[in-house]
């Protein structure tokens, strides 16, 4: 029976209700962001989904226990995409070392390697909140690295997934399959998930169809820089600007 229902599921699209934010006017000319949702479907065989520096340890205190209040459904979320077709990408930054004999590495490091396109212009304002601290809530100011592999809840099928945490590497990938749509999930919303060389403005400009899962993510930001508020407000402001300026967004319920 599992394994009827997983060909079965085999067969069918991801549909997403994508969420994006426009600039309008209203009927008096004032202007205004508008939020709008889209659905459409996704073919999995045509899409990845890549988990960003989920780490097993991290210096803010804060952003440890933000990681592991997600950590468990991040990891059914994988398994929801990787049976249902779509390919997993393991993307800790940094800790290629510890997986050199893993198979999901081998396969990347196997795979030919395809030259990305230039880089599309991309509208890129600044953020709109000050991280320029580091973005600890918790008082830690030690930046040195404190993690050494990803987080051990996340499971790797070394049968199918893959390794990597290079965006030349993830785009041969994406090249020899096929694959032309990316979800993303992890963590740091406004440093990581934006700025590595496999996230959101890379992949954009490489002319990648991204969404941000945005209930699975988190931001570096202290409350006691602009624009002074709560940690939660922070990261949805972070989550807002890249539905304004860079991709949509969807929930992890679409997934599961």
């Amino acid at each position: 029976m599992i394994s009827f229902f997983k060909a079965h599921f085999r067969e069918h699209s991801m549909d997403l209700t994508l969420r994006t934010q426009t600039l309008e006017n209203d009927a008096t000319g004032h202007a205004f962001w508008k939020v709008g949702e889209e659905n459409e479907t996704w073919e999995p065989a045509k899409t990845a989904l890549l988990l960003c520096d989920v780490w097993d340890s991290h210096p803010c205190r804060g952003a440890v226990e933000r990681l592991e209040a997600m950590v468990g459904r991040m990891n059914e979320v994988c398994t929801a995409v990787r049976d249902g077709g779509g390919l997993i990408v393991h993307a800790p930054s940094g800790t290629m070392d510890f997986y050199v004999d893993s198979a999901a590495r081998k396969r990347v490091l196997s795979t030919p390697p395809a030259p990305s396109p230039a880089p599309a212009d991309h509208e890129d304002p600044p953020l709109p909140i000050d991280d320029s601290d580091g973005g600890s809530d918790t008082g830690e100011s030690d930046s040195r690295r404190t993690w050494t592999r990803q987080h051990s809840v996340i499971e790797i099928d070394e049968q199918l997934d893959v390794m990597s945490d290079s965006g030349e590497e993830v785009y041969s990938v994406f090249a020899e399959r096929g694959i032309d749509h990316m979800l993303i999930l992890g963590v740091h919303t406004n440093m990581c998930v934006l700025h590595r060389t496999f996230g959101i403005k890379a992949m954009v400009r490489w002319g990648i169809r991204v969404a941000l899962i945005r209930d699975l993510t988190d931001t570096m930001y202290n409350p006691a820089k602009s624009p002074y508020v709560a940690h939660e407000e922070g990261t949805r402001l972070v989550v807002s600007f890249i539905e304004k300026f860079w991709c949509p967004s969807v929930l992890s319920d679409d997934l599961l």
